[in-house]
């Protein structure tokens, strides 16, 4: 009897830590080990309808926008299994600053191509909407309570 109070007592304590800490939230690098495994259709199914639920799109946009979405995440997988491909032969090397220069050129022209795409295919209205968030995503310098613990610290 005694041995069955011990184990429920040391159940009992198990779930109470476990509920102490929470819903795990789900980092930037685990999200990317997410969308890793799934399929180029997967992955763009998700993009549209994240898109569509975002706004409010129709079903030629839907259709307009899984398209593009399904061509970028077959370009990101081939790009994956290359990358992956070159790490496991040990050829593995810093790319030089041309090289750089040439990658970095490569991904704001296919920024400017999507930005002409979307402005073609959503209104004016949705369009605004579409290039809210991306501009704050691009000029967040970080966290903003990590910002705010930094200058706490620094006071």
């Amino acid at each position: 009897m005694k041995k069955l109070m011990i184990i429920a007592v040391a159940f009992v304590a198990l779930q109470g830590v476990a509920y102490a800490q929470g819903p795990q939230k789900l980092d930037r690098k685990d999200k990317m080990h997410l969308m890793h495994d799934l399929s180029p259709e997967e992955a763009a199914t998700l993009y549209t309808k994240k898109m569509t639920l975002h706004l409010d799109l129709n079903k030629s946009q839907q259709d307009d926008i899984y398209n593009i979405s399904l061509e970028n995440a077959k370009k990101r997988k081939e790009m994956m299994e290359a990358y992956k491909a070159k790490k496991e032969s040990g050829n593995m090397e810093k790319p030089s600053k041309e090289e750089r220069l040439k990658m970095m050129n490569a991904k704001l022209d296919h920024q400017i191509a999507m930005k002409a795409k979307m402005k073609k295919i959503l209104n004016e209205e949705q369009y605004a909407k579409w290039e809210k968030p991306l501009a704050r995503k691009k000029m967040k310098s970080g966290d903003k309570k990590r910002d705010f613990r930094k200058k706490e610290h620094r006071k």
